[in-house]
């Protein structure tokens, strides 16, 4: 259910959004008119969803994507950017706007740092997962704990739990985007 995260459209720097009371001709309208045409889109579980490049380079659009502005009232966006930096590594981001406004983001390298109107908002999800406070884990039976390099697979664990908690469908990518 969650390996999509890894290369969710390989050969791409790709976001992955999730919209809830958004019908999915208009996210993807809404992507194209930021310059970022999805290269898939879907729909499961309440949840329309669309991958779309990170940036544009052919327009020279390395900027954010203004998630909130394509958010109205009640509606509900989900973002997952799988590859913010890939040659440098840097880990997957998470936000979540509700009603055209930022509630939670957070770097998956650094769950203490989360930000938005409710930074508070999966807290209790996360500590149930043991993903932060003083129980923190990397999951495997008789591991030393937080400090463990062997198996501390955050990632999955993180894309489980949020999954979870907003029944986040698993994108089916086509063959052909696959492939690209």
């Amino acid at each position: 259910m969650t390996s999509w995260i890894d290369s969710p459209v390989p050969h791409h720097e790709a976001n992955v959004v999730f919209a809830r009371g958004i019908p999915r001709d208009e996210l993807t309208r809404g992507l194209g008119d930021r310059l970022r045409e999805p290269l898939a889109s879907g729909e499961g579980n309440g949840w329309v969803w669309a991958a779309h490049d990170m940036h544009n380079r052919e327009k020279e659009d390395y900027g954010a994507v203004d998630y909130a502005s394509m958010c109205p009232g009640g509606a509900e966006i989900v973002v997952f950017v799988t590859e913010p930096c890939s040659p440098k590594g840097f880990p997957p981001e998470f936000e979540y706007y509700r009603d055209g406004r930022l509630i939670l983001c957070f770097s998956f390298e650094d769950l203490q740092q989360r930000v938005g109107e409710n930074p508070d908002y999966l807290s209790a999800e996360l500590l149930a997962a043991h993903l932060i406070g003083p129980n923190r884990t990397c999951g495997f039976p008789d591991c030393p704990g937080d400090d463990c390099l062997d198996h501390f697979d955050v990632e999955h664990r993180l894309v489980e739990v949020i999954t979870d908690a907003f029944s986040l469908p698993a994108p089916s990518l086509p063959p052909e985007v696959r492939a690209k």
